[in-house]
């Protein structure tokens, strides 16, 4: 009875899923798929809204079509190779840089007719650091992707378990102090990136090397160093993560994180009182990291696309978005420098190079809006392109030699208990069938 009920339901949800299916690829044109981030967005007050503001703006009905994805790479496969038709997606800048160089963007309609057209209110600052993703000269990368946030990489530490004094350098990381308390993202771009600046920093120093092509430019050299350094603080590494570092530190159990800016905030937030956390940017640099809009090659409703991507950019959707994420927006008008000047925070940051000029003494949250002099030794993060291989292999190589010496024993001890406990059960096998043989035997001579 219970089988039979349960193959009705299936059939039912089957009949009604695929009705949907069809109504949705029947009135896909006025369908809007979207392909972003989990946790990325403000549902209520931003995506929820879409439909309408698009109605009053265009005179166009459209339904908006939602999806997640949790890491760069299994979107750009589903693009690349499944051909999926998403009319808008959120990739991170080297998977833009990558996707443009293969042809599989198409350029944002930005006639938005008597819609004002926001993507304007992008920082400068994010437009130049974009334009550095362009495959030739011959591009403008504004055409192909409008920005939606940023932030920056560092080290997040517990000021009670960790010398403040010693954290402005990368060095840090090596420091034998902290054997098994450190927790590495498990993101080898991320690492490269910042780790490449500490291992050229005589370098950097002589002039003879600049942060933009060392974080753009990879070479066997390169990714030697930045390897030997990473297996130089094996023995600190407690673990690899890539995103419950967070909630690891708030608990107080992990000294420090290397972690992006936006994580960092939540841990300070979130940290319980006794737990205090603080995130800082080592004096050789980091890299800043954007993630943008863009429409890709197989895209079915690009107008609704263009206008979503418009809409984003509207700046009350920006702060409704970063209230929400964490993160934060590109955008940088009046309104958004209005929310990030918070009298109650003492120091004052000079944020001249988002706002522009008045913005020379901003009391702005330094972990969302770091100073100027911190961004200006900041580079963009690249795709590795024919060196993705090379890093793989590095990055597999220094995971894999990670484990310590008691990790290592007691793997050997597991596997000894499973071979002892084989072998037991063997010869407790073989017994038992011997004594069958011997009793079928004696039962045979009766």
């Amino acid at each position: 009875m219970k089988k039979g009920f349960l193959f009705f339901f299936l059939l039912l949800s089957a009949t009604f899923g695929f009705q949907s299916m069809n109504a949705v690829a029947a009135d896909r044109a006025h369908t809007l798929k979207v392909y972003n981030w989990q946790d990325y967005i403000d549902m209520e007050n931003v995506l929820d809204k879409f439909p309408e503001w698009y109605k009053e703006q265009t005179g166009e009905d459209v339904t908006v079509s939602y999806q997640v994805f949790d890491i760069n790479e299994n979107m750009l496969t589903q693009i690349e190779v499944g051909h999926e038709d998403y009319d808008v997606i959120c990739p991170s800048e080297y998977i833009i840089e990558r996707m443009l160089r293969n042809g599989l963007l198409l350029k944002i309609n930005k006639d938005f007719g008597s819609t004002p057209d926001y993507t304007k209110l992008v920082a400068p600052f994010a437009v130049d650091k974009f334009q550095q993703m362009a495959p030739d000269s011959t591009y403008t990368v504004s055409d192909y992707t409008v920005g939606y946030m940023w932030g920056t990489t560092g080290i997040l530490y517990n000021a009670d378990l960790v010398d403040g004094s010693k954290m402005n350098t990368w060095g840090c990381l090596q420091d034998p102090a902290y054997k098994n308390r450190i927790l590495m993202k498990d993101a080898f771009r991320d690492v490269y990136s910042v780790v490449v600046l500490y291992c050229y920093k005589d370098e950097i120093a002589a002039g003879t090397e600049t942060r933009d092509d060392l974080v753009a430019r990879v070479t066997p050299e390169r990714i030697k160093r930045v390897e030997d350094f990473l297996l130089g603080m094996k023995e600190n590494i407690a673990g690899w993560e890539v995103d419950f570092g967070k909630e690891e530190m708030t608990k107080g159990k992990t000294w420090m994180d290397l972690i992006w800016s936006g994580d960092a905030q939540w841990a300070i937030d979130e940290a319980p009182e006794g737990v205090n956390l603080e995130y800082i940017i080592p004096e050789e640099g980091s890299n800043v990291w954007f993630d943008g809009w863009c429409i890709p090659k197989y895209a079915q409703n690009t107008k609704a696309a263009s206008y979503f991507i418009n809409y984003m950019c509207m700046p009350q959707n920006a702060i409704y978005n970063m209230e929400e994420i964490g993160y934060v927006s590109v955008i940088a008008d009046s309104t958004i420098l209005a929310w990030a000047d918070d009298e109650e925070i003492e120091e004052t940051a000079d944020l001249t190079y988002f706002f522009g000029e008045g913005a020379e003494a901003i009391h702005a949250n330094q972990v969302f809006y770091p100073d100027k002099s911190i961004i200006d030794r900041c580079a963009l993060m690249h795709d590795c392109a024919d060196h993705t291989e090379a890093m793989l292999n590095m990055w597999n190589h220094v995971k894999g030699d990670s484990l310590n010496n008691t990790m290592i024993i007691i793997i050997c001890v597991i596997v000894a208990c499973i071979i002892v406990f084989a072998v037991i059960q063997t010869i407790n096998k073989r017994r038992q069938r011997a004594l069958q043989n011997k009793h079928h035997k004696n039962h045979n001579r009766k």
